[in-house]
């Protein structure tokens, strides 16, 4: 009888343990980002802007570290703040949360562009994440006065 006690209450402690590595913050919990509204109004100089929101539905937080295009070998992230702009090394998608990069606010800049996308056209960006990795996103280039409605 005792040993079967024993062997009751490790099975019990084992499944509990099981239960409870499933929902622990254990290094299999990843982000879960996905880009929605994403688009570029069309350039009229030789840089342009980038806009897009990234949405994280993990329980785990993470960052986007950098911006890739075959548009432009210099594409940076800026984040305005008291009407300024400032180049940022990284912006924080926060677990279930979101970073908007929109107009007026934080946004990418491609600068030097190696052609002049026409609104209908399409540009590859990567996103690269520290935790995610890289993500390929198409923007579509729209008119330059381009401004989505806010919800």
């Amino acid at each position: 009888m005792n040993r079967r006690t024993t062997a009751l209450t490790a099975s019990v402690a084992l499944a509990a343990a099981l239960a409870l590595t499933g929902c622990s913050s254990s290094g299999d919990d990843k982000p879960a980002l996905k880009v929605s509204g994403a688009f570029m109004p069309q350039p009229v100089m030789d840089m342009a802007g980038g806009f897009l929101t990234i949405t994280n539905g993990g329980d785990v937080a993470d960052k986007l570290t950098s911006v890739t295009s075959g548009l432009s070998d210099d594409v940076t992230m800026h984040e305005t703040k008291n009407q300024k702009m400032q180049e940022v090394k990284a912006f924080d998608i926060p677990a279930n949360g979101e970073l908007k990069l929109e107009r007026g606010g934080n946004h990418l800049m491609f600068m030097e562009l190696k052609k002049q996308p026409k609104q209908g056209e399409k540009v590859s960006i990567e996103l690269h994440f520290e935790k995610s990795g890289a993500l390929k996103v198409e923007l579509p280039v729209e008119a330059p006065n381009h401004n989505p409605k806010q919800h």
